[in-house]
């Protein structure tokens, strides 16, 4: 075979078609997204996602200041509740102790009849 021969070949072998095709189609690519239009349209979409996430941070922030007031409200509420709990401690204890003096003075009345 001569050289004139398997250079015919190989360029009209199917793989040399596909080649050419995506040089081509990446050269046309290349060419399209480097275009006026195709940097406008970049610009708009980049001014979008800059836009979205902007949209984002500002109810994220939202969302963390009301959860901070739910956790102050929330300690504030448990708090007055540990307040409560004590007073109410202390009040049965109180009521406890007035009730064993008063059986007591029942005690002392009834041995005093008694004698």
């Amino acid at each position: 075979m001569s050289v004139l021969h398997k250079i015919t070949k190989c360029l009209t072998s199917p793989k040399t078609g596909i080649f050419a095709a995506g040089v081509l189609f990446g050269t046309a690519g290349i060419k399209i997204l480097s275009s006026r239009d195709a940097k406008t349209c970049y610009s708009h979409a980049t001014a979008a996602v800059i836009r979205a996430k902007d949209s984002v941070v500002k109810t994220a922030t939202t969302i963390q200041e009301n959860c901070e007031d739910i956790y102050e409200e929330a300690k504030a509420i448990n708090e007055e509740r540990e307040l409560e709990e004590a007073w109410m401690e202390e009040f049965e204890a109180d009521d406890e102790e007035d009730e064993e003096e008063e059986d007591d003075d029942k005690d002392e009345e009834e041995a005093e009849k008694e004698e």
